[in-house]
């Protein structure tokens, strides 16, 4: 794994959530913000834990914890700015993230873990890093946070 700029090798985006630090591609990373100013309300959408007003649009805030950690994200001081597309429509979304960002330059190796997220992995100076296919791991985060249907809610 190199820091440098190679044109030909794919660069990722290194961060931590919690203790785990993963990988994401970097075309899928719009921009790195230090805390904005979170709201917060009422709502029924697993994932979602608040909204930020950034560059004239609402950011959905989303905690990708639950899926990566099994629990809630601890509180960040800055937060992964994506770019998704959803129905074909683009759209952005905000990751906390614990730590600072690194870019940088590699191949992906085959990953050995059990997690469906979990696309490869980089090797970042002797220590692997797991990349992580974003909407996969923000589909089982939510997955995770809604959890089962109580009986009460299920029946008419």
């Amino acid at each position: 794994m190199t820091l440098e700029t190679d044109s030909l090798a794919p660069s990722y985006v290194v961060f931590q959530i919690g203790a785990r630090r993963v990988a994401v591609a970097r075309e899928c990373v719009a921009e790195l913000i230090a805390s904005p100013v979170l709201f917060t309300f009422p709502h029924t959408t697993p994932l979602i834990t608040g909204v930020a007003l950034r560059r004239g649009r609402i950011v959905p805030i989303l905690d990708l914890g639950p899926g990566l950690l099994g629990a809630p994200s601890p509180d960040a001081r800055f937060f992964l700015v994506i770019e998704r597309r959803i129905s074909g429509i683009s759209e952005r979304c905000a990751i906390p993230v614990q730590g600072e960002c690194e870019l940088v330059t590699g191949t992906m190796l085959a990953g050995s873990t059990n997690d469906d997220f979990v696309i490869g992995a980089l090797d970042l100076n002797g220590t692997p890093i797991e990349v992580v296919d974003i909407e996969k791991a923000i589909a089982t985060s939510a997955q995770i946070e809604q959890g089962p249907v109580p009986a009460m809610e299920a029946l008419p």
